[in-house]
């Protein structure tokens, strides 16, 4: 066997495998993308400050916690009435929404490209190494 040949199936192999690790990877993102897209609210990360979109009690609670223990340093702390609470929570929510399904979708795209290329150069390189491997004999 040729040093041309050989390295020629090291290179078909190399590329079999790292599309399979990639389609791995991309399947394991996709179904993450999806379960976020069941329930978005819960989804992505949030940061320890940031008050809770569980429910809009949730939400007023840490507001309410939130103003007092910055009116401690401030002798006039506002606290909003529930209108403008409700109103702060809903279109907080929604923000938070928009987001994740923004980002859930931009995933699931990326993924399914990144797959469909997964496919198209294992199939090939898959059917060259066979090819190669049947000239060799």
């Amino acid at each position: 066997m040729s040093k041309h040949h050989q390295m020629a199936q090291v290179y078909g192999y190399l590329v079999c495998l790292v599309t399979v690790i990639t389609f791995l990877i991309c399947t394991t993102t996709m179904i993450n993308a999806v379960i976020d897209l069941g329930d978005p609210i819960h989804a992505g990360f949030t940061r320890a400050n940031d008050p809770s979109l569980a429910s809009f009690e949730n939400y007023k609670m840490d507001m309410l916690k939130t103003s007092q223990s910055n009116g401690e340093s401030s002798k006039a702390s506002y606290t909003p009435d529930d209108q403008t609470l409700r109103a702060m929570y809903e279109s907080a929510k929604s923000e938070k929404i928009q987001k994740e399904r923004h980002d859930a979708n931009r995933t699931i795209i990326v993924d399914s490209i990144l797959i469909a290329i997964c496919f198209l150069l294992f199939g090939t390189h898959w059917k060259w190494m066979r090819k190669l491997a049947r000239t060799e004999t």
